[in-house]
């Protein structure tokens, strides 16, 4: 099935709306709760799957539906089409600060494996679903463990980061970054986790015990913001609200709180 073809415009800076321009009949498939306003003519409607195994029977359904709630994504999707007879426009909005980007999957080897909270919105007939990690060390602490999200077609796809976002193409180098920054690669990077330093570094750095390893050929999507460290200082400075007790990825992290008293 090939992807509906879809134009956009990316609005704002730091909390920023992908407004989608829909022709008559093309369909945009949407997470649950993105949609931010649409003109009169697009309707909406909740749908088990992503719509692009639409000649599947319900079991062939119900399992690719069921690939999203392993990677902690919601059993449906939003499908708007626009039912007028001119152009119309749908809107998505990120969920916290940070970038929208517009990827071509047509550029990109028709393949994307993101974080499992980065997918917005896509044209109709993006394939939506999961890449497993046949790493055993990468699954148990690579962040995102054993699964991934997986975004196949050949039309656009958008995708959500935190902060600034960093576009890296490697071309045999290796690439070592947090792995709560990793937002997005194209098929051609292997992705792997290695220790933090030696024992002091990974105990008291602060950099977390392990990083992922970035290595081959391809495209890499950096992230300055995660969401869990948004969270994280959130949680350690609102009044009323207890204190997580992680610090920045250090088992150790929680030694402050005691020396505080808390």
């Amino acid at each position: 099935m090939r992807c509906h073809e879809v134009d956009y415009e990316i609005i704002g800076n730091d909390m920023q709306v992908v407004e989608v321009e829909l022709d008559p009949g093309e369909t945009v498939i949407a997470e649950a709760g993105a949609m931010n306003y649409m003109e009169d003519g697009i309707t909406f409607e909740t749908r088990m799957g992503d719509g692009s195994e639409a000649s599947a029977g319900l079991m062939g359904k119900l399992f690719g539906a069921g690939k999203r709630l392993l990677v902690g994504e919601s059993l449906f999707t939003t499908h708007f089409t626009n039912r007028g007879s001119g152009k119309r426009r749908v809107a998505f909005a990120a969920p916290y600060p940070g970038r929208i980007l517009a990827l071509d999957l047509a550029r990109l080897g028709e393949r994307l494996i993101c974080q499992k909270d980065a997918f917005l919105a896509a044209a109709l007939g993006t394939r939506l679903g999961i890449e497993f990690n046949r790493k055993l060390g990468t699954g148990l602490f690579g962040g995102e463990g054993f699964i991934l999200e997986k975004l196949e077609g050949d039309g656009m796809a958008f995708i959500h980061a935190g902060g600034t976002v960093v576009e890296k193409r490697l071309q045999g180098e290796t690439l070592r970054v947090d792995t709560g920054c990793l937002v997005a690669f194209t098929p051609g990077i292997d992705y792997d986790i290695q220790r933090a330093g030696g024992l002091k570094s990974m105990l008291f750095g602060g950099e977390g015990l392990f990083l992922a390893t970035l290595s081959g050929h391809g495209t890499v999507w950096l992230q300055s913001l995660p969401f869990s460290r948004l969270a994280d200082r959130v949680l350690q400075n609102a009044p009323g609200l207890a204190k997580t007790g992680a610090g920045e990825g250090s088992i150790l992290g929680g030694l402050g709180d005691l020396l505080d008293g808390d």
